[in-house]
């Protein structure tokens, strides 16, 4: 394992080997600690790439906090739906809206799902429904996140306290908050030694089997700790519970010895090692944010003034603190830190609805966590957005299954190397003899060609990125992107293909 990730830093075919191999948590954090700083960022970025993983970055928003009136949660939660945010819904916050106003917690959430149509990932949800918290709590001025490491338990020496009776007598509405949602959070830092800040591993694991039965997506939150022991504590703990999509948490509870050596390294294992190659942080100081982004971080949760994430993201030691706008912040970290591709950075609500688009076209029972040979078709976005109203809206012109029906000939060019075009070509399988491929970048073309020659019967042949070419030699053209601008512009050089939107 140490050769093929130490390869995998400079090469991608590398990478690519090691993305097919079955992995153990020990022998990744061992070989990705013995990198350095700057070889862990760059292996972390490769396995960003497509079609190894997500290579979108992206702002989910904490809308909400106890004291919001429930017209301020409704406008932040518009706000973020306007940009494409996903919400991040922490439920004890809805609850204590709710209860303020005499309503049901669920009935606060429905609202908001009423009037928005982007993701919802929900946190803060235990055994019982919404988790509820004391005063000191959900006051909480993020003394730990100001004062900074080193960190030795809270400084106002609170611990992680429930209010049952209030959870209990709204267990009813449990299952529904599930069902209202796109992704559920679990958190398994009570299993790395924080005892003392989170509900028990049992709970989590009870709910992230909650999760799974409504098909929703599942988060697994876990600190960075010690930087070693820690990680393979949380890595291990979220393989086993079946999470998607790994959220590390720094800022205080990164206690390592180097603190952004070890958060871009965590950034890289988890990359390689998460099943919906989504890596995010729910809390990291600037600093973090920064090496994270360079090292392959997709998502960072932030938040409106007074909800915490508002603060624990962004800032640093002396300057995080509640009542934060931490948003606009992360935004310019994030535009600071990386370069445009394909999509926006970070992608806004033109590139969620480009990806509603293909899921739609291929088709929510042909995704993640669907595989082809040992590659998930698309990423744990494949398996969120179809739990979410933009799904429903948004409009396609054919979809995979309605081109293999009216297809005639013995062979098709699929302009795009992509996720469509795998499972468009896995459509064609047995009643097509050659399929081209065609990507402007010519490694994805090749990995595809790859991957699908050897799960698929018809000959799988690459173009050498020549649009033209794949379709002078093949019977039919179908352009498998679902961008607009870039489905026009391939049209207009390729006549009578076939668009998909």
């Amino acid at each position: 394992m140490h050769k093929i990730i130490k390869e995998s830093v400079t090469d991608m075919d590398s990478a690519f080997e090691l993305s097919k191999l079955d992995k153990n948590v020990n022998d990744v954090v061992d070989a990705v600690s013995a990198l350095s700083t700057a070889e862990a960022t760059q292996l972390g970025m490769n396995f960003k790439k497509f079609p190894l993983g997500c290579d979108l970055t992206e702002i989910i928003v904490g809308t909400c906090a106890s004291d919001m009136e429930k017209d301020e949660l409704i406008g932040n939660c518009l706000l973020s739906n306007m940009i494409g945010a996903s919400i991040h819904v922490c439920a004890y916050a809805f609850a204590d809206i709710a209860e303020s106003h005499g309503m049901k917690g669920i009935d606060v959430l429905k609202e908001v799902r009423e009037v928005t149509d982007v993701p919802l990932d929900l946190d803060h949800f235990g055994r019982y429904g919404a988790m509820r918290f004391p005063r000191e709590i959900v006051k909480c001025p993020g003394q730990c996140y100001n004062e900074g490491p080193p960190f030795h338990e809270c400084p106002r020496d609170r611990i992680h306290s429930r209010l049952l009776d209030k959870e209990e007598a709204a267990s009813i509405e449990r299952d529904d908050w599930v069902k209202c949602s796109s992704s559920v959070a679990i958190n398994l830092t009570s299993a790395q030694g924080g005892e003392g800040h989170a509900a028990p591993l049992e709970e989590a694991e009870e709910i992230g089997q909650l999760a799974k039965k409504y098909g929703k997506g599942v988060e697994a939150i876990m600190f960075i700790g010690d930087g070693y022991d820690d990680l393979i504590t949380g890595f291990e703990k979220a393989l086993q519970l079946g999470a998607d999509i790994f959220v590390l948490e720094g800022g205080p509870f990164n206690q390592a010895s180097d603190r952004l050596d070890s958060f871009a390294k965590a950034v890289a294992m988890a990359r390689i090692l998460v099943p919906g190659k989504i890596v995010a942080t729910n809390g990291a100081y600037e600093d973090e944010c920064r090496v994270g982004l360079r090292a392959g971080l997709n998502a960072i949760i932030t938040g409106f003034p007074k909800n915490h994430h508002g603060y624990m993201c962004g800032y640093s030691p002396g300057t995080a603190k509640k009542g934060n706008f931490g948003l606009p912040r992360v935004i310019k970290i994030v535009k600071e830190e990386l370069k445009e591709g394909l999509t926006r950075v970070p992608i806004q609500r033109e590139e969620l609805e480009v990806l509603a688009r293909a899921i739609k076209v291929v088709g929510p029972e042909n995704v993640y966590p669907q595989k082809i040979g040992k590659f998930p078709v698309g990423d744990a976005h494949w398996a969120v957005v179809p739990n979410s109203p933009i799904y429903g809206k948004v409009e396609v012109e054919r979809t995979i299954q309605g081109i293999h029906e009216t297809l005639t000939g013995s062979s098709a060019a699929l302009i795009g190397g992509r996720f469509i075009s795998w499972a468009l070509a896995k459509e064609l399988d047995n009643d097509i003899d050659e399929i081209i491929i065609s990507d402007k970048d010519p490694w994805v073309e090749k990995v595809t060609v790859d991957i699908l020659s050897k799960e698929l019967e018809p000959n799988i042949i690459g173009a050498s990125s020549d649009d033209r070419l794949a379709s002078k030699n093949a019977d039919h053209t179908i352009i498998t992107s679902t961008i607009p601008s870039l489905v026009n512009k391939i049209s207009r050089k390729l006549e009578g293909s076939t668009t998909l939107i």
